[in-house]
């Protein structure tokens, strides 16, 4: 029986992930790194297309992978309208909301576009996605913000979160829809979510202002001073929703959106940096202790993931702050590349039922 070949596109706000896929096998594995001087050049994520699509496919000429056998194409999806959880295939319709940002703007909004375009010259290839960054499953409750003009919304690290969660489970023996988790994706995004019986019930807003502060976003910021920022007639729309995703956090404080550069200067003394950097262990478990009382305190573990989960000081400083909750659990990285390929080869083999995007 002939290999199943997938292609991955995971396209993060500092970087590309790609990978192919025989099968279960990984074959190609790389991460394109982009740099804030690359990416300041674009406006918008949206404008960055052509640069992200060229760089994949100088990628994989130089390593001779061959698209054309490739039975589908998935990438990491972007801020449609809400969906439930599930493999999607991706749609003009879908390519449409990610190029406006019907949701919002992210880097992930590329993951589907990219996919797509690239699958339209692949004789029956399919151009999917997994679990995006708007999956819902929030409870109505969660969703009240303190007035009627406003609604929490679900935007988190829905792919890596979800197979985090299942991974753990696997690994205890257990099932995922029988746990209660609260997992923390710590990227360029900071997202912490409460598990419930395999249902993500809470979980912040990592793109656009709530939660703890990341690499290059503000999370949640005092509202009247805000406001007050506003209607300064100091700064413009643009000017402002930058300090608040792209040009907040380490960026604004430090200089850098690398929290390998943070990490490093930690270790070496840097006082500047040691301070932001226990500020944010300090947010970040915050937000752990409130999705504790959402799980009403009935916690099975606490998973920490993403990239800087391999920064052993910050994860010391977290789980000094919450161990008595629950106990920690520290899976460096991400699985969204490994999962992301798992659900297009189930929709390829006919395993797994494909969602259409109607919205």
């Amino acid at each position: 029986m002939r290999d199943i070949n997938i292609l991955v596109i995971n396209p993060g706000s500092t970087s590309t992930k790609i990978a192919v896929y025989e099968d279960v096998r990984c074959i190609f594995l790389k991460t394109l790194r982009h740099s804030k001087e690359e990416l300041d050049q674009y406006k918008t994520v949206t404008e960055q297309y052509e640069f992200r699509k060229n760089a994949i496919l100088e990628e994989l000429k130089a390593d001779r992978i061959d698209l054309n056998n490739m039975a589908a194409i998935i990438g990491r999806g972007g801020l449609t309208y809400p969906l439930e959880s599930g493999v999607y295939e991706i749609n003009e319709r879908m390519v449409e909301h990610c190029k406006v940002g019907i949701s919002g703007m992210h880097a992930s909004n590329l993951g589907s576009m990219i996919a797509y375009e690239l699958a339209q010259e692949i004789p029956n290839a399919m151009a999917l996605t997994a679990d995006p960054v708007v999956t819902d499953e929030m409870n109505d409750i969660a969703r009240v913000s303190g007035h009627p003009n406003f609604e929490r919304r679900s935007i988190f690290h829905a792919l890596n979160q979800k197979a985090v969660a299942r991974q753990h489970a696997a690994k205890l023996g257990r099932l995922y829809s029988d746990m209660n988790l609260i997992v923390v994706h710590l990227g360029g995004g900071v997202s912490i979510g409460a598990h419930n019986n395999g249902r993500v019930i809470d979980a912040n807003n990592a793109l656009d202002g709530e939660g703890p502060f990341s690499p290059e976003r503000s999370g949640t910021l005092p509202a009247g001073q805000l406001v007050d920022m506003c209607f300064s007639n100091k700064y413009t729309k643009d000017e402002i929703k930058k300090m608040i995703t792209g040009e907040a956090g380490f960026v604004a404080y430090l200089g850098t959106n690398d929290a390998r550069d943070v990490e490093m200067a930690v270790n070496e003394g840097d006082e500047r940096a040691i301070f932001y950097h226990n500020a944010m262990a300090y947010q970040v478990s915050k937000a752990i202790g409130e999705m504790a009382t959402v799980l009403k305190g009935r916690v099975d573990g606490i998973l920490i993931t993403g990239g800087m989960a391999y920064d052993k000081t910050l994860m010391s400083l977290i789980r000094e702050r919450v161990d008595f909750i629950s106990q920690v659990y520290i899976y460096p990285g991400q699985d969204e590349m490994k999962a992301l390929a798992m659900n297009a080869l189930n929709v390829v083999r006919g395993e797994a039922k494909v969602r259409v995007y109607s919205r």
